[in-house]
């Protein structure tokens, strides 16, 4: 259910122009709407009480005109195209084609949610890129960061020359000097290259050997990273399992607690189907956008369908679960389990 928190929100963003924050939070309100709309799995009776709550919803959240700010000034911004998209809906009443215009009207809020979020992290992260430029700056500045006059000798000019005097000591009646004649300048030239080959060759096996060791350490560095697992909100630790999940489910079920049953027993599913590389985990996705994942899979889609039905029935709707909506949860996990 959409919390009275959002009413407040809307009201004070048609007081004055709307912070980019606000208006943020009001679209992903709008897609939590939306999303409630999408659910199948209610009585005939609630359908139409439920429909003219959140329609109303909408209009308010997202009013067809107002003002945001956004880093250096304001904007108008129109929502006309939502409210357009929502009269429609109401027109239609082909199941499909009104299916159709909810699943575009949450697309088009999503992609518009990615490109504020993408604002916000331009606008957080350019003054402080700018203070680090500066602050380089200043300590380039410095007399000690200037560049010397006389230009230093490399290490490789270094070993170059020591193996020169090397050669010279070992071998004191060569001259290495070009100057001398012809002849003892081509053999310098091409001491100079095998000395070349030499480093090069030198080099590349140094790379061989340790190249190994650092792929290893970024594959386990990477592997760590991914068992941080976050599913609608809650943090999975990287020693459950989808099994022990759904056990925790029971456990929950057997206690009374029927309603965190069927959510735990959700986040166990979408568990399950991560583990199956069916779905990818992201901190930021909604049941909505799991379900999307899988829609090319139908008996699996049409599984998930239903478990995403009775999931937001029972946490987001007005009824009180009982044993019977426990039940035919446990009954859907199976099914879908044994049918991927």
């Amino acid at each position: 259910m959409v919390s009275a928190a959002v009413v407040i929100i809307v009201g004070s963003a048609l007081a004055h122009a709307a912070s980019l924050a606000d208006y943020h939070k009001r679209i992903d309100a709008a897609r939590d709407t939306i999303a409630e709309l999408q659910m199948s799995d209610v009585d005939d009776s609630d359908i139409a009480r439920i429909e003219r709550r959140n329609l109303s919803l909408l209009r308010t959240t997202l009013p067809r005109n107002e003002k945001v700010d956004v880093p250096g000034g304001s904007i108008d911004v129109d929502n006309a195209w939502l409210h357009d998209e929502l009269d429609a809906y109401l027109r239609e009443v082909n199941l499909q084609k009104r299916t159709a215009i909810l699943a575009s009207i949450d697309e088009r809020l999503g992609a518009l949610s990615q490109k504020i979020t993408e604002l916000e992290t331009a606008a957080a992260a350019g003054p402080t890129k700018d203070e680090e430029k500066r602050k380089l700056s200043e300590i380039l500045g410095r007399d000690e960061y200037q560049k010397p006059a006389k230009t230093e000798e490399s290490l490789f000019q270094r070993w170059r020359r020591e193996f020169l005097e090397w050669l010279a000591r070992v071998f004191p009646q060569v001259n290495f000097a070009p100057q001398e004649s012809a002849g003892l300048g081509s053999l310098s030239f091409w001491l100079q290259v095998l000395l070349y080959m030499l480093l090069t060759a030198a080099v590349g096996y140094l790379i061989y050997r340790i190249l190994p060791f650092f792929s290893g350490r970024f594959s386990r560095r990477t592997k760590t990273s991914g068992d941080d697992r976050v599913i609608l909100g809650e943090r999975i630790g990287d020693h459950e399992s989808a099994g022990d999940l759904f056990d925790e489910a029971e456990r929950l079920a057997r206690g009374g607690e029927l309603r965190l049953a069927i959510r735990k027993g959700y986040i166990a599913l979408l568990c399950n189907l991560a583990d199956r590389k069916l779905i990818g985990l992201a901190r930021h996705k909604t049941n909505r956008d799991y379900l999307r994942d899988v829609r090319a899979r139908h008996e699996l889609f049409e599984n998930l369908r239903g478990l995403t039905g009775s999931f937001e029935t029972s946490w987001y709707g007005s009824r009180e679960s009982d044993e019977k909506a426990w039940e035919d949860f446990r009954e859907k996990y199976h099914r879908a389990v044994r049918g991927v």
